[in-house]
């Protein structure tokens, strides 16, 4: 039933016959009770004065229900022109919903304007139906411009919400704590987002099985996110519990629908493995045998089995002090493998008592979620707080402290608290720094325990920079060639490292005295797409030229951009500049300068040269130390026993060899030129000389010394000593005693001779070197 109350609804269209006068006019909708899915809608009169300049109408928007009951057609609204007291008007309506699909929604009366709807509106399909009203005379000309009619759906609760699935799966630790999240369930509503018919709101119906008289889970009840609510989590109880999630419109007062949350209760190693019986082996063991299986020891855990909490270790406690067992754990972690690992002696003890026990190995911390995904605006402020990350440990009957590491933060821009793993901000980032990818600065998060060999798990933090206009924009290109005639404008690209809204659309700029010979073709087209052109205003005389340049952003932050552009004698587009052939080449005062010095370098280089040869062919000519020996070791024979040998030696050999020796002079002339390579020539010294002269002279006058190629032999005393003891001889007299009798020994008693005789060096040069040779 359809109660309404008519009120008329007169549009007035005036026909203008001057611009400058306005005219006004009321439009009255009607105001109606509809009555859909058993509720009341209020319609409103709309009262609206508006001006109009030269037929320009602006009608209201008309509201209309959504899922009107009939009978249909309704009534709208009605239409009326002034010309119809002059001439006979026909109405005529277009636009979707009209003559476009949905074709025949709308409907008019040709006579008397009447708009009206012919079937049910949903706004879930159409929100807005805009149509065009024309006002024509009996030959079908338009005697008015058109009118458009704004025709917006009213939203109905029409629609329930609905869950993106039937059943969500979600897990939960049974360490966790309460108030920890498991997952999140979701609803959507179909109708207008804008009114109280789309906000939901969520609750939990039911719990099955029920373990207690408390509810074990929570739901927040906007965002529909589930969470624990009391700690009574067993696996080894309850595996699985399933909840009814019931979703309601209108903040829980209307339309509603249900899903279920299926949440798996997670397995952590709070159960310690048990031996099944205490086991007494009464049975013979042969000695000797090493790696012989001694037993099987058997072990349970409530855990669940096949997961690392069941993942067992076996030691020993007491009784192989001596390491004459060893123990293993079996393939299936549920035994430990007892084997001999020495041969055992039976007099060495005929019975052994071993007691061992059984762990859990150490498993690592967890991190829930395993990768975590945060925003922070680039360039925050040194302190603040990026996310708070826990990790549990599965081991809870351990009892261990976890410790917090970050690794691979390769910008040092994070850290993180050891102790509650609270990560903050510890310099500034940068989102366009060559350690971020595509905005995301990703850092791996180590959690440790304090067990003796401690177990680290690993999570990911994933910080997503929100950009900020810190960058201004420049040009890519450095250099750019043209033509002095006719040229045709420089391509130049526009880069801006910031991400869309602090870039582009770009503006540019020429700065100083750069705006007299250059002007920037550029469009908003062509900045919107990133690039710009570069024209000289007038033709330019060949040569290199720097423009100034400066470019902002959207945000107008700005950078300067230097160019360097090569002006080339040439006509119509450059990419590279060229000289003729015919002209010839420019040389400018650095060029001249530097050929210059080439060419003096060059002479000097060659004097050089021409002096080193002249100073090596002189050294060879005058210097006379062609071989000279230097630092040679001189070999005296030593005195001791030797073989009695008959054979006598020639011993003139050793004359022809020292005779053929070099002459040995020194001189005290340095070198003028020093040649190259060669050695550094030392100043003469006397004494140095004399000492040469000496030895040289004793070798050539012992006859009896060996070559030095040959095997030392020396002579055999004789049968006896002329002096029955040491008694006989008179060391301590005074009188003068002759040794002139050693000269004949040879050079290794010369020295001797000279030290007891007194002799001097003169003495010697006189006497023992007949043919003397002067030392120059």
């Amino acid at each position: 039933m359809v109660n309404y109350r008519m009120l008329r609804v007169i549009v007035l269209l005036f026909q203008m016959q001057c611009f400058t006068i306005q005219a006004s006019a009321e439009l009255l909708c009607c105001s109606k009770n509809y009555e859909a899915n058993g509720k009341n809608i209020q319609g409103e009169i709309h009262t609206v004065n508006w001006k109009r300049v030269k037929r320009e109408w602006v009608i209201p928007t008309i509201n209309l229900p959504e899922n009107l009951k009939g009978p249909f057609p309704k009534f709208v609204l009605k239409i009326k022109s002034s010309n119809q007291n002059k001439v006979a008007i026909t109405y005529k309506i277009s636009g979707p919903g009209a003559d476009q699909p949905p074709e025949g929604l709308f409907i008019i009366d040709r006579l008397s304007g009447v708009l009206y709807v012919t079937q049910p509106l949903d706004r879930e399909k159409t929100a807005t139906y805009t149509l065009l009203a024309h006002a024509m005379n009996e030959r079908g000309d338009v005697v008015e411009d058109p009118m458009e009619l704004v025709i917006k759906v009213i939203d109905q609760n029409d629609n329930a919400p609905e869950f993106k699935e039937s059943r969500f799966y979600g897990g939960v630790s049974e360490s966790a704590e309460i108030g920890d999240a498991i997952m999140n369930v979701t609803a959507e509503d179909k109708d207008d987002p804008d009114t109280s018919n789309a906000i939901i709101r969520y609750q939990i119906t039911a719990q099955h099985p029920r373990t207690s008289e408390r509810d074990v889970f929570a739901i927040n009840p906007e965002s529909g996110v589930i969470s624990v609510k009391a700690s009574e989590l067993d696996r080894e109880i309850q595996p699985e519990y399933k909840l009814v999630i019931e979703a309601a419109d209108m903040a829980g007062e209307g339309l509603t629908s249900t899903c279920t949350a299926v949440i798996t209760v997670i397995d952590t190693n709070d159960n310690a493995p048990l031996f099944s019986a205490t086991f007494v082996i009464r049975q013979q063991f042969p000695e000797n045998v090493l790696g012989a299986e001694v037993m099987r020891l058997k072990v349970t855990d409530k855990d669940e089995l096949g997961s690392p909490n069941t993942n067992t270790k076996f030691s020993f406690i007491k009784g192989n002090e001596g390491g004459e067992f060893s123990i293993s754990t079996g393939a299936d972690q549920m035994e430990g493998i007892l084997k001999t690992a020495k041969e055992l002696d039976f007099e060495g003890g005929p019975v052994f008592t071993l007691l061992v026990v059984v762990t859990n190995e150490n498993e690592p911390p967890v991190f829930s979620p395993a990768e975590l995904r945060v925003s922070i605006a680039e360039n925050a402020n040194v302190g603040k707080s990026v996310a708070d990350l826990r990790a549990q440990d599965p081991d809870t009957t351990r009892g261990q402290n976890i410790r917090y590491k970050l690794e691979n933060d390769t910008g040092r821009w994070l850290s993180i608290d050891q102790v509650s793993g609270s990560v903050k901000v510890k310099s500034s980032m940068d989102r366009e720094s060559h350690y971020v990818t595509d905005s995301n600065y990703k850092v791996l998060v180590l959690a440790y325990d304090n067990d003796t060999v401690p177990a680290t798990g690993t999570g990911t933090l994933i910080v997503s920079l929100l950009d900020e206009n810190d960058n201004g924009p420049v040009i890519k290109q450095r250099k750019a060639s043209l033509c002095n005639k006719q040229p045709s404008p420089v391509h130049l690209d526009v880069v801006d490292p910031d991400g869309p809204g602090h870039a582009g659309p770009f503006t540019v700029e020429l700065l100083r005295d750069h705006k007299i010979n250059w002007t920037s073709v550029a469009d908003l087209l062509s900045l919107q797409l990133n690039w710009l052109a570069l024209a000289p205003k007038r033709e330019l005389s060949p040569g290199d030229y720097k423009v100034l340049l400066r470019l902002y952003d959207a945000g107008m932050l700005y950078q300067d951009s230097t160019l360097d552009v090569e002006v080339c004698q040439c006509q119509g587009a450059a990419s590279t500049c060229f000289f003729p052939h015919s002209a010839a080449p420019h040389l400018n005062i650095p060029t001249v300068m530097s050929s210059t010095l080439g060419a003096i370098l060059c002479l000097l280089l060659l004097l050089l040269l021409l002096l080193l040869l002249l100073r090596g062919r002189s050294e060879r000519d005058t210097t006379p130390f062609e071989e000279l020996p230097r630092e040679n070791v001189f070999i005296y024979n030593e005195e001791g026993g030797g073989e009695e040998v008959a054979r006598a030696y020639d011993l003139t050999l050793l004359s022809r060899v020292l005779n053929n020796c070099p002459v040995v002079t020194c001189t005290e002339v340095l070198p003028t030129v020093q040649s190259h390579p060669g050695y550094r020539h030392l100043h003469a010294n006397e004494k140095i000389c004399k000492f040469l002269k000496d030895n040289l002279h004793a070798a050539d006058s012992d006859l009896s010394a060996p070559p030095y190629d040959s095997v030392l032999v020396f002579d055999y005393e004789g049968a006896g000593s002329m002096g029955s003891s040491l008694s006989s001889i008179f060391s301590g007299t005074s009188e003068e005693q002759n040794f002139q009798h050693l000269d004949g020994w040879g050079p290794c008693f010369s020295k001797l001779a000279e030290l007891y005789a007194g002799r001097t060096d003169e003495d010697d040069d006189a006497a023992t070197q007949p043919g003397k040779t002067e030392w120059v």
